[in-house]
């Protein structure tokens, strides 16, 4: 186990890494307590194999519900488990994410939450728009060859209706399915002067409403390909959003990224 103490834009943090850098792309997965549903979504990346094209990299804000357990994790064929030690949330551990992958090397990151909801078996069809030159590879259940399955309505409105429009407004470019986590950056995208995702002002989910259209707006590649979202048929939603709050918070955002106050100051 490695200890990092932080800096400014990246988290305190610790990594067990369990094998060696093999791929030029890092799946990241954020996740807090997820039990079953990571275990069960790990389990099905094993099944697909995707181990031998990526390498997957859980960004934990410290789960205490046994679903990191590092034998665990081994037999799921996970590279490196990454656990933040610091304030934040999300915005903190994608950062923390961000920040390991760059310097081990990575041409390219690719996030997915992980509850299960997502089409994991997808992450190569990420991999082949980086390497055809992509900068932000958007994941929608919306295109043509997507799937959403058992959204409930209010988040299918929300999404159609507000959430891509605004995200579609501020980047200056049409994208369908700006909610979904299930995306890729390049290298190139991430350490662009312009962009800077590693400052502690991304606490939240601040961090991929910003990334979601800082891409078109300094003239990079974005793209979206077909992906699956399917929640469960019947009981609790998985998500971290509470309804009032959470989304009071969301909209917020929305309207602090549509008046660039998320950009670095001096551009």
């Amino acid at each position: 186990m490695k200890r990092f103490p932080g800096s400014s834009g990246v988290p305190q943090f610790s990594a067990d890494e369990y094998a060696d850098k093999h791929s030029d792309y890092a799946l990241l997965i954020p996740i807090i307590n997820e039990g079953e549903r990571i275990v069960h979504e790990l389990a099905r990346a094993k099944a697909a194999g995707l181990a031998k094209v990526v390498d997957i990299v859980i960004c934990d804000g410290g789960s205490t519900d046994g679903s990191t357990e590092a034998e665990l994790l081994r037999s799921l064929e996970v590279n490196t488990l990454l656990v933040k030690e610091d304030v934040g949330k999300q915005g903190a551990q994608l950062r923390m994410g961000i920040w390991w992958a760059l310097t081990h090397g990575y041409q390219g990151i690719i996030t997915i939450d992980g509850n299960d909801k997502d089409s994991i078996e997808d992450a190569p069809r990420f991999i082949e728009k980086l390497e055809q030159g992509y900068d932000l590879v958007q994941g929608s259940r919306f295109l043509p060859g997507g799937k959403a399955i058992n959204t409930p309505l209010l988040r299918y409105l929300a999404v159609r209706l507000l959430h891509a429009p605004l995200i579609s407004l501020t980047a200056g470019h049409w994208f369908t399915d700006t909610t979904n986590a299930y995306r890729a950056y390049s290298r190139k995208y991430l350490q662009d002067e312009r962009v800077k995702p590693l400052r502690d002002i991304f606490v939240g989910y601040e961090l991929l409403a910003y990334l979601s259209v800082r891409a078109t707006q300094i003239g990079l590649r974005a793209t979206e390909i077909p992906v699956t979202r399917a929640y469960p048929p019947k009981g609790k939603t998985p998500t971290k959003i509470s309804f009032w709050r959470g989304n009071g918070e969301l909209l917020k955002v929305l309207g602090k990224n549509l008046l660039g106050c998320y950009k670095p100051k001096e551009v």
